[in-house]
């Protein structure tokens, strides 16, 4: 899991700074591998590759709002859902964070890294996919 801080100037013109969390779990990222043509690991290659600006953009956005979420009180739950993404993206903090990732090639793959569970994070560095994704 990712705690992101996050300080933003909200719609109010108050400067904040909370922390979000971000996380795939296992069964989350093989949904979205074999949901992939060809997988994710090639997916983000072939955008690497191509420097498809666009393509990168749009899976950048996906990951951000698949991996957001809200740690219950009692830190048992995850919870996610499409109201809970939503949320989170009508906020400035969205708004910077995904800012960050598309101009900052060593952000967007700490951020990448940093969703996937620990004992996948090592396979992720090997694949060293993300690492040469454009910046806009």
């Amino acid at each position: 899991m990712l705690c992101k801080e996050i300080t933003y100037t909200g719609y109010d013109d108050i400067q904040r700074t909370e922390k979000f969390y971000f996380n795939l779990t296992k069964s989350e990222i093989l949904e979205m591998n074999l949901t992939t043509p060809g997988g994710m690991g090639a997916m983000l290659t072939t955008i690497a590759e191509k420097k498809d600006v666009p393509d990168m953009i749009n899976n950048f956005k996906k990951i951000i709002l698949k991996s957001y979420g809200v740690k219950s009180p009692d830190g048992r739950r995850f919870m996610k859902s499409a109201e809970i993404s939503k949320e989170f993206e009508e906020t400035p903090a969205y708004d910077q964070l995904f800012m960050e990732l598309v101009t900052n090639a060593d952000a967007a793959n700490a951020f990448i890294q940093g969703v996937m569970p620990a004992d996948m994070q090592e396979e992720i560095k090997k694949a060293n996919a993300v690492q040469a994704l454009p910046t806009v």
